[in-house]
């Protein structure tokens, strides 16, 4: 059985190729012209060269495929041209959805996103996949394009295409190269640019439990449902004790202000429009921390027994990562082998 990964030279998506490599099935990674492959460095899998936005290359790379694990998107929470984000995000997804449909295949599992589902709401209980959210209640470019992207995922599954979607909380682990803005989170604590927090919170899970929850998905995950894979909820303040705890660099004392936070956003987004350089602080994810992202995701463990394990040594593996491959700049890394030492 060929199972077509696209998203596979990404943080989870090389963990999905690298699990079903293990597991012993064929498989067949989706990537443009353009991939880095350093993710896929060693695994025995198939390369295919094409574009979401192509579907003469969807139909080729889906030939005699019988599974696909839809993982690529666009994460990026600023951009100059948010035309990019939906063009990739949602009718990527249509295109693919409707090449899977004309492929026939037994079984797609669509990677989504926990925004989905983390909604404002003033009921007391926390959001699972029941929680309904309108386009309204989404913030900024990448979220909004993610939501329609599921409603394109659930139109295909009601028209007869098997899909499954699953909805990743926030992974953390190693292989994360790009980084990801959670995975920026940890290289900035490690590498003692992180004097100041704001009050919020995020559901972490190892991104190896976030695999091996699209593996359990294909397998057991029921079409048109959606599971949320995630593990447990942890203020910032708790994250970052938690580093500080693996790195021995002291957290962050200093609460910021979201409104300051807010405003250090706009400006930090101004001299990038000025500068043509990334932000370093995009507002979109400054207003999304206002809203704590927990959430109970006990669905995927009734249902297809997906079982994460603990958060910490996630984080210890994801900083090892870094260390090993360079991103820690000289200062973090005496500070890390010093406290390995003593520990």
């Amino acid at each position: 059985m060929t199972t077509l990964v696209t998203g596979g030279t990404g943080f989870v998506g090389s963990h999905v190729v690298r699990q079903l490599v293990a597991a012993g099935h064929q498989v067949r990674v989706l990537v443009r012209a353009s991939s880095n492959l350093q993710a896929l460095d060693g695994l025995s899998a198939e390369r295919v060269e094409g574009d979401l936005r192509d579907f003469a290359s969807l139909d080729r790379a889906l030939k005699g495929v019988r599974r696909v694990f839809h993982i690529a998107a666009d994460y990026r929470l600023w951009t100059r041209n948010p035309d990019e984000i939906y063009k990739s995000n949602v009718e990527g997804t249509r295109r693919l959805l409707e090449a899977a449909g004309r492929a026939g295949v037994e079984r797609v599992v669509y990677t989504s996103t926990v925004a989905t589902v983390v909604v404002p709401r003033e009921t007391g209980k926390l959001p699972n996949e029941e929680t309904q959210a309108t386009l309204n209640d989404m913030i900024g470019h990448y979220k909004r394009s993610k939501f329609l992207a599921e409603l394109e995922a659930m139109k295909a599954a009601s028209a007869g295409i098997p899909v499954v979607i699953v909805n990743p909380t926030t992974p953390v682990g190693p292989g994360d190269w790009k980084p990801t803005p959670t995975g920026r989170i940890i290289l900035d604590f490690a590498n003692g640019k992180m004097p100041a927090y704001v009050d919020t919170g995020l559901n972490l899970v190892a991104v190896e439990d976030v695999a091996a929850g699209h593996l359990l998905a294909a397998e057991k995950g029921s079409i048109g449902e959606r599971y949320l894979l995630g593990a447990h909820n942890m203020t910032l303040k708790e994250i970052l004790n938690a580093l500080a705890t693996i790195t021995g660099r002291p957290a962050p004392r200093v609460q910021l202000p979201h409104s300051v936070a807010l405003a250090a956003g706009y400006a930090d987004e101004f001299f990038s429009r000025l500068t043509g350089r990334e932000p370093k602080i995009p507002v979109d994810g400054v207003k999304m921390s206002r809203h704590r992202m927990f959430v109970e995701s006990d669905k995927a463990e009734r249902e297809l027994g997906y079982r994460p394990g603990p958060v910490e040594p996630a984080l210890e593996r994801a900083v090892r990562w870094y260390a090993e491959h360079g991103y820690l700049v000289a200062n973090a890394m005496t500070k890390l082998a010093a406290h390995a030492q003593a520990a």
